[in-house]
């Protein structure tokens, strides 16, 4: 960082920078500074600042002097001297009849020159004009020929904004300013309507032209061939700033138009083709981030509500309970119905057997294990009509012994001495 102030030359625009040389200046001081053409007083439009070293060019010129009453008085006697040179200048002009328009005079500060400025559409002639010219102010003479944009910045005036001319307020230099641009922009290309005081294209034209080439990028030419959403289509009209576009799609009638965003619709290569042809799919449409992140949003909750459960409502609870006991009785229900022969398990602890039956398989049941032991009994009908059951007041069915109980013991899932299955009997 390095320590300067902004100084601005007759008030011509473009500011420079020159070392304080351990002065404190103030905005609105005249100062006393050196250049490569001798002393010059200017006027401070910004005091001591600190800028970064990569934007001063060196060698950095120091600040002489602040203005003094004397250097007050010679510049008041050379505005006097300036405004001669003007009407003397234009007399000689007019006697040599020499195609040339004078715009500006200056005197330096310590008197020793004189600069005139000059607009002409050709090159000019003015020898014989700087030899009277050097007879008349005995000093040294330079005329200097300038371009209308040049001059516009040195007489300054209010454009058709209402404001200063930017040129003589900050413009530094002039970039090229074309009509393509008031093209892009949708302006219109009447001269009169885009050209400034000096005759050539307003240099504001040139402000917002990076802006408009990128948005240019993003939607189709006017009268292109588009796929939308809805088919295809013709680009009517082109919003750039809104980034849409008005469509006439084939299968609409010729008055309707539809409106789309850029992103909803693209340009078809190689534009309409033939008859008979069907047009390539180049449409890949992708939503705008505010559409993405609503999309989102929905997503999260829609998936993530069920993960959270929340604790059910005591009613909830019986109605469930309630309904799982009725399950459960429908079931004993039809169990009793398709098997007639009712099934009771009394749980025993059996010590096991130290020397097991070889006619049957070994117990392979650890130490303390639970053996189940089942009974099974057979209903009959009463000759009353109503059930009986016991071992003693059962009736034996034909082709049954009294010898075989209906009463038997499994060990492990199997029968203790042979004979029929519980359930096998009608």
């Amino acid at each position: 960082m390095i320590e300067v102030i902004s100084v601005r030359f007759k008030n011509r625009g473009k500011s420079y920078y020159f070392a304080p040389n351990g002065f404190q200046v103030e905005a609105g001081t005249k100062v006393i500074v050196e250049t490569s053409k001798g002393l010059e007083i200017v006027d401070c439009c910004r005091g001591n600042h600190m800028v970064m070293d990569s934007s001063v060019v060196q060698p950095l010129r120091p600040v002489v002097r602040i203005a003094t009453k004397d250097d007050l008085r010679i510049e008041e006697i050379n505005k006097r001297r300036e405004k001669e040179a003007f009407e003397i200048c234009q007399q000689k002009i007019v006697e040599h009849g020499l195609d040339m328009r004078l715009v500006d005079v200056e005197c330096n500060f310590e008197g020793n020159k004189t600069m005139f400025f000059f607009t002409s559409d050709g090159r000019v002639d003015f020898r014989e004009l700087v030899k009277d010219l050097a007879g008349i102010f005995r000093n040294r003479i330079e005329l200097r020929q300038i371009g209308v944009r040049d001059e516009a910045k040195m007489i300054g005036g209010i454009g058709i904004c209402g404001r200063p001319y930017c040129c003589s307020q900050f413009l530094d230099e002039f970039q090229p300013v074309s009509t393509k641009m008031a093209k892009v922009q949708s302006l219109s290309l009447n001269p009169a309507k885009i050209s400034g005081s000096c005759g050539r294209l307003m240099c504001c034209l040139r402000y917002e032209q990076e802006a408009y080439e990128e948005l240019i990028k993003k939607v189709p030419k006017q009268g292109a061939f588009v796929e939308t959403k809805d088919g295809y289509g013709t680009a009517v009209q082109v919003n750039l700033l809104r980034q849409t576009v008005k469509v006439k799609l084939d299968d609409d009638s010729d008055d309707v138009l539809r409106q789309y965003k850029a992103n909803e619709l693209a340009t078809v290569p190689g534009g309409r083709p033939k008859d008979g042809e069907t047009p390539p799919h180049v449409l890949n449409y992708v939503p705008e981030p505010e559409e993405q992140e609503e999309a989102e949003d929905q997503w999260v909750v829609s998936f993530a509500e069920p993960a959270a459960e929340q604790p059910a409502e005591p009613e909830k609870r019986e109605e469930k309970s309630r309904s799982s006991s009725r399950r459960r009785s429908r079931q004993k229900k039809h169990q009793t119905k398709a098997q007639p022969v009712a099934v009771s398990e009394t749980v025993q602890e059996v010590k096991p057997q130290p020397k097991p039956n070889k006619s049957r398989k070994p117990n392979r049941s650890k130490p303390g294990a639970k053996v189940v032991k089942v009974e099974a009994k057979l209903h009959t009908a009463s000759p009353e009509g109503g059930p009986k059951s016991g071992r003693g007041e059962s009736s034996p069915r034909e082709g049954q012994s009294r010898r075989s109980s209906n009463r038997r013991r499994y060990y492990h899932g199997k029968p203790k001495s042979g004979g029929e299955k519980p359930g096998s009997q009608g």
